[in-house]
Formats: structure tokens, C-alpha cells, sequence
């Protein structure tokens, strides 16, 4: 029990150091290509930070036999991303995290809604009707990817569209003058590489603790791998807004659940035993639910935000979805 414990601590140390760096070298992309934190986040750092679970995902179903695990891992994931912005909020001293934060998250948030009902229904036809499968792949699958790629075009055509350019300042040195975009772009691969030899790591870790306790898979991939895999978007968002880089740390968050729905699919191609929300467990619909709740807190807590954090220092948005968050694992854990 005790070097699991060792090889968790040194597996997350790796992560934050590594996502420490995924945030800089991400903020610099964004200031020199002018694409806007909002983009590189919901695509550039949010798929480098999503990349344990991709792996993990992949290695659950096509080596370890464990479709509920990377199910419950996925969606475990998106809630727990959807509760670190309620820490984000905590941590951010200038007032509610989402009075600083661009209103065109709401799209994003909107888009992964949809991205998570989706696959959640699906899951229950599949249990309840119909396998929905063509040989061994849900059909499903391929509507997955097509949302996902349509759904990030309009991110970045609305992105496009709605960024402001930045306002010139007199006797203001450029950002980042002394790190060329071409370094940038090597240092974030490189600690985007390191994210996902640690982050898929720690996983297994994460597994071999579970195993330990004895508990269920749906419930621990819910829990304990999702937070295992969620550590490089707590790390990466907590740096970024450490760098006041507020778009990014969020962007980040929304974007890996947008990612995380499309890994569905890609796991699905790997489980050869038949469509895999066929083969899952229908409590993952629960944390679906929480899901899809906690990002309409979210978009509300965006659209109309608070002036001021209430006297305990954090926002009301903030404290709807810690306690939303807390409600989904009780269920989850009793169910």
C-alpha cells in the first residue's frame, strides 16, 4: 500500500511540473499567433492535458478487458474538470473567476452538453433496446467524430469572429520577446509528451490503488481514475490563471470535456467485444446527469456572473457545483 502511494505522489509531482509548462508555452502560442486563449485552450492545452485519458482509455478496453472503467473514467473526468473551476474560483483573487472570463465559453460549454447527452443516451438504448452496432462498433461511433470536428470549427469560427484585437501599448515591450513561437511550440510538445507518459501512469497507478479497495469499476473510474487523469487540467488551469491567463485555465477545463466525449469513439474502435456502451454499466448515465447539471451552472454562472463572491470568499456558482458535484458521488457510490 505503501509504494502505491509513493508512485502516485511522484507520478502527480511529475504532472504538475510538466503542466506548469504546457500552461506557459500555451499562453505564448496564443499571444504570438494571435489566436486567442479561448482557442488554444479548447484545442491546443486541452488535448494535451485530455491525452491520459485517451491512453488510459485505450489501454483499459484493448489491454486490462474494462470498458467500464475508461466510461466512467471519461465521464468521471468531465465533472471533476467542471468542479475544479469552482477551485479555480476559490483561488482567484480578484473577485468571481467568471466575471474575467469571455462570455464565448458558453458556446463551448453548450456544444459539450450536447457532446455528453449524446453518448448518454445512446448508452441507454443500447442497454435497454439495442446494441446499436454495425460488427463490433457502435453506430454511434462515427457521429461522435462528426460532432466533434464540426463543433470545434464553430468554436474557431466564432472565435474568429468575436476576438477583439489587442490594444496597442506605448513603450511596451512585446510579450514573450525573448521565446521564438518555434521554441514554444517544441517546449509545449515536450511537456505535452511528459504529460502523457505520467498521466498515463499515474492511471494505472490509480487502478492498482482501486483494486486495493475493492470497490466497483464503475464507481472508480467515476472517481478515482477520473481524478488520476484529471491532475494535468488542475495543473495546467491553476498555472495559467497563476499567469492571469483566466480564458486559458478556462477554455481548458471546457475544452477536455468536449475532447473527452470524442474518446468514447476512439475507445469504442479499440474494444474489439462488441459496441462498448453495450457492455458498460447504466449508472454512468448518473454521472451524465451531474455532468450536464454542472455545466448549466456554468453557463449560467457565465451569462450573469456575480459582482462579488459571497462573504466566504467564493462565488454561488461555485458553491452549486461543489455541491452537485458532492450529490452525483453519493449517488453514485450507494447506486
Amino acid at each position: 500500500m505503501l509504494l502505491i502511494l509513493v508512485k502516485f505522489i511522484v507520478c502527480a509531482t511529475i504532472i504538475v511540473l510538466a503542466g506548469i509548462r504546457v500552461a506557459k508555452y500555451g499562453d505564448i502560442i496564443a499571444e504570438k499567433t494571435g489566436l486567442g486563449g479561448l482557442w488554444v485552450g479548447v484545442l491546443l492545452v486541452a488535448v494535451a492535458t485530455s491525452l491520459p485519458e485517451l491512453f488510459t482509455g485505450i489501454s483499459a478496453v484493448a489491454l486490462v478487458g474494462a470498458p467500464d472503467l475508461t466510461i466512467g473514467d471519461l465521464f468521471g473526468a468531465n465533472a471533476f474538470n467542471l468542479l475544479n473551476l469552482a477551485f479555480l474560483d476559490i483561488a482567484y483573487r480578484h473577485g468571481p473567476l467568471l466575471t474575467a472570463a469571455r462570455t464565448g465559453h458558453a458556446l463551448t460549454a453548450g456544444l459539450s452538453m450536447v457532446m455528453v447527452a449524446f453518448p448518454a443516451a445512446c448508452l441507454l438504448i443500447s442497454s435497454l433496446v439495442s446494441p446499436m452496432g454495425i460488427g463490433w462498433i457502435g453506430i454511434y461511433t462515427p457521429i461522435i467524430f462528426i460532432l466533434y470536428v464540426l463543433m470545434v470549427k464553430l468554436i474557431f469560427n466564432n472565435e474568429q469572429q468575436t476576438q477583439e484585437p489587442p490594444a496597442p501599448e506605448e513603450n511596451s515591450p512585446p510579450k514573450y520577446a525573448e521565446i521564438s513561437l518555434s521554441r514554444a511550440y517544441v517546449y509545449y510538445a515536450l511537456a505535452a509528451v511528459v504529460i502523457i507518459g505520467a498521466g498515463t501512469w499515474l492511471a494505472f497507478v490509480g487502478k492498482e490503488l482501486a483494486e486495493v479497495t475493492g470497490w466497483g469499476e464503475s464507481f472508480v473510474g467515476s472517481l478515482f481514475i477520473a481524478f488520476s487523469t484529471t491532475l494535468p487540467e488542475i495543473t495546467v488551469s491553476f498555472a495559467a490563471l497563476r499567469l492571469g491567463a483566466v480564458d486559458l485555465c478556462v477554455a481548458n477545463m471546457i475544452g477536455s470535456n468536449l475532447f473527452n466525449m470524442m474518446v468514447i469513439g476512439v475507445d469504442d474502435l479499440f474494444f474489439t467485444e462488441g459496441p462498448i456502451l453495450a457492455s458498460v454499466s447504466q449508472s454512468h448515465t448518473i454521472t451524465a446527469l451531474v455532468v450536464i447539471m454542472m455545466t448549466g451552472i456554468f453557463i449560467a454562472g457565465l451569462i450573469s456572473p456575480p459582482k462579488r463572491k459571497t462573504s466566504f470568499g467564493i462565488s454561488w456558482y461555485a458553491i452549486a457545483l461543489i455541491g452537485v458535484f458532492l450529490l452525483g458521488a453519493y449517488v453514485n457510490f450507494v447506486a
